[in-house]
């Protein structure tokens, strides 16, 4: 477990959700599955409806993880398009080729310096990590770099509503974990960056709602399993203390609902 404080830099956001998903990456898949439910398999295929890829095309899908949308986008693409992985955690790239589910070229390379000639891909994809980047802007600068003239640009994003007033309540409990600020603190919608930039143009989105239910020890496992859930004891019991006061708040016939938005941004390169 990482356990060093946080701060705003951007030095210091780098260094943390690197160091982080390196202690994760061998049993993230199925942290994942808990924490979503499974539900991350149906945001993924949503993105790539949205996406519309065709065969032969070059994807780079950056912050590629594990690669559950890398081999999406390969089984598309088919032998004649090519598919890149690149990710700045060296263990999830392990992960991700240990999984042996197509022909994805996975790399070790940083969203804000992609080490890729010019005008190399038709698109590029960021599934859920451009809110882990330090400089977005820089970042976008990239992706514009590295597509060909009218290559386009899908970013993923999944939030908490918190319009909802137990999903609101769960979320404020979750953001009192020591180490929530560098997840929770920046989360925002940051596809909306994609949107507002001067690069690209056409952009668009499309947002789907879910919903997932949760027993009170579901709950539980659930926010405890979060990799900024607090670990010393007594934290532990008021953090849970907290949990179960919502679950009671909340709860019909022994379940709570959470409800989540997953939203996927397109964009086309201007110029």
């Amino acid at each position: 477990m990482v356990t060093r404080r946080w701060n705003d830099s951007d030095e210091a956001k780098a260094s943390y959700v690197k160091d982080l998903f390196s202690a994760l990456a061998k049993r993230y898949n199925v942290m994942t599955d808990l924490w979503t439910l499974g539900l991350h398999r149906l945001w993924k295929r949503q993105a790539m409806a949205q996406l519309a890829l065709r065969p032969g095309d070059r994807v780079l899908d950056v912050a590629t993880g594990t690669g559950d949308l890398a081999f999406m986008e390969q089984a598309v693409v088919g032998p004649e398009g090519r598919v890149v992985g690149v990710d700045s955690c060296a263990p999830m790239l392990e992960v991700a080729r240990g999984r042996e589910h197509g022909a994805v070229d996975f790399q070790e390379g940083d969203a804000m310096n992609l080490h890729f000639p010019d005008a190399s891909f038709d698109v590029v994809t960021i599934g859920f990590g451009l809110r882990n980047v330090a400089d977005r802007v820089q970042a976008l600068r990239e992706f514009r770099r590295v597509l060909r003239p009218g290559g386009h640009v899908a970013l993923a994003g999944y939030e908490r509503d918190e319009e909802d007033a137990c999903t609101a309540a769960y979320g404020a409990v979750l953001r009192t974990g020591p180490e929530a600020a560098a997840v929770e603190g920046k989360r925002g919608r940051s596809g909306e960056a994609l949107l507002q930039s001067p690069l690209f143009e056409a952009g668009e989105c499309a947002a789907f709602r879910h919903e997932q239910e949760a027993d009170e020890e579901g709950l539980l496992g659930r926010a405890l399993s979060a990799s900024y859930a607090p670990r010393e004891p007594a934290a532990v019991a008021a953090f849970t203390r907290r949990l179960r006061a919502v679950f009671a708040a909340h709860q019909r016939e022994g379940q709570v609902v959470l409800r989540y938005v997953t939203t996927v941004y397109l964009a086309r390169r201007r110029g």
